[in-house]
């Protein structure tokens, strides 16, 4: 058996391409132009470049974007001062704080002054309270990809026995939230699971959101079931360069499941297909319209 792989980049294209439609209709039926503000705090280069490509998705998507870059040494208070002012601007539907924050700065507070209705990350304890209990909320973008991603190769995931390994308010939690609301059957496992890999070979959906390079191997796989890799680790690679690789060893993997995502080209394209979503739920719900129906 060889895996089909799942092409996140195209998967999330198509996406893009849908919610650039849903901005053009907001323009033209409503006179409204989706805003986002991302806020970047210091000069961590990661962050740099994945505000950049946030910044240029948002453009190209027919939205504007609002980028607020700030000193290293911004306080606290001060950056609690720039949220509220986003709060209160009509003209920004969507905030976004990139993380990490310098170590003067609590996430978990900026976080939650943020307008819940705002929140296109997801983060918000309202938005985390919103998905726990089965009502419509903005959600975080990377779980979210994981699940569209999962339902191009099974558009109904009820029934389905789901296992997620890691559980991060980021990614493990919020995406097996999501996959009980497809009525899937959903296990959560982490560092104190026993017997892991046993626990991992009888689902029939695994998504590996761990954070250990090709810790999931091809025999803790379940032949025919969908992998969904979240993992993006750098290795080192062949003649002193680093290679990226996720937390499943995709090449025993491919040869057990019946779909793969690759590391890269698989989950990471999606969560920025889907933060535009977002923006665009976004608006829809600050205004009382119809969300889209993508």
């Amino acid at each position: 058996m060889t895996a089909r792989i799942i092409d996140g980049k195209a998967i999330a294209a198509q996406l893009r391409g849908k919610v650039a439609g849903e901005v053009a209709r907001l323009k033209q039926a409503h006179d409204l132009t989706p805003g986002i503000a991302v806020v970047l705090v210091g000069t961590n280069p990661a962050s740099e470049v994945y505000v950049r490509t946030k910044s240029k998705a948002v453009a190209e998507a027919g939205m504007r974007a609002i980028d607020r870059k700030l000193p290293e040494t911004t306080t606290e208070a001060d950056l609690l001062t720039e949220v509220a002012r986003l709060n209160a601007d009509p003209a920004v539907h969507g905030i976004l704080v990139q993380l990490p924050l310098p170590k003067q700065i609590d996430s978990q507070k900026v976080i939650a002054t943020i307008d819940p209705a705002k929140d296109v990350d997801g983060f918000h304890p309202v938005n985390v309270g919103k998905l726990a209990s089965g009502l419509p909320a903005l959600v975080p973008c990377t779980p979210l990809g994981c699940v569209v991603l999962a339902k191009t190769v099974h558009p109904s995931l009820a029934g389905m026995d789901a296992v997620v390994i890691g559980r991060s308010n980021i990614v493990g939690k919020p995406v097996a939230q999501l996959l009980l609301a497809e009525n899937a059957t959903v296990t959560v496992t982490h560092s104190k699971t026993r017997d892991l890999p046993t626990v991992a070979r009888r689902a029939d959906l695994l998504v590996a959101a761990i954070g250990k390079p090709e810790m999931v191997r091809g025999d803790w796989i379940k032949p025919g079931a969908t992998v969904i890799d979240v993992g993006i680790n750098r290795m080192p690679g062949e003649g002193g360069k680093w290679r990226i690789v996720g937390d499943v060893a995709f090449g025993e993997a491919q040869k057990v499941a019946g779909a793969l995502t690759p590391v890269p080209g698989g989950v990471g394209p999606m969560t920025i297909a889907c933060l535009l979503l977002n923006i665009v739920r976004a608006v829809c719900m600050q205004h009382g319209l119809p969300g889209p129906k993508i």
